[in-house]
């Protein structure tokens, strides 16, 4: 970036059974969250629900599914204190029926992040980036965003070059 920006990732990510990659300890958006902290020195934010999402992979989309068909905002654990003091935020997450998990959006609804730089991310299996680009911009109409990445879950387990240059492009 031009100025040395100070930089948050705030991410959800889901260990457990997961779509490709069965069942693993660590989910495949943290090691993307990972990566980005390593490069960036940024803080991460690891947004948790209070509810529990460690189930058998198609009791997950079921309830992905309700969750999105209904507009919940299941609450999450911790807070970020001084949000106001990071310039650039990397959001991160996987696609659950099109976008982020509605857990994100209770994230989004108690910050504001809008004068922020903020970089999209996902984690799918064949979603892309699904409406997440979309969807921060509807949130957040006063902040910047720059080139929004996103990549296949299993790839994250064997090979994270396509995030390095990634953030590379983005002169990171």
């Amino acid at each position: 970036m031009e100025k040395k920006a100070k930089v948050l990732i705030v991410f959800f990510s889901h260990a457990g059974e997961n779509y490709a990659v069965g069942n693993i300890k660590v989910g495949n958006t943290k090691l993307v969250a990972d990566e980005i902290q390593k490069v960036t020195g940024g803080d991460e934010f690891e947004i948790v629900a209070d509810k529990n999402y460690d189930l058998p992979y198609n009791e997950l989309i079921n309830v992905a599914k309700e969750e999105t068909e209904k507009g919940e905002k299941p609450s999450f654990k911790g807070e970020i204190k001084d949000i106001d003091d990071y310039d650039t935020v990397f959001i991160g997450g996987p696609i659950w029926w099109g976008t982020y998990p509605r857990v994100m959006f209770t994230f989004f609804d108690k910050y504001n992040l809008n004068g922020k730089t903020i970089i999209p991310f996902s984690t799918h299996e064949g979603s892309g980036l699904g409406s997440v680009v979309e969807d921060l911009k509807t949130l957040y109409p006063n902040a910047t965003f720059k080139e929004a990445f996103s990549i296949y879950g299993h790839e994250t387990r064997k090979d994270l070059s396509k995030v390095d240059k990634w953030l590379k492009r983005l002169n990171f």
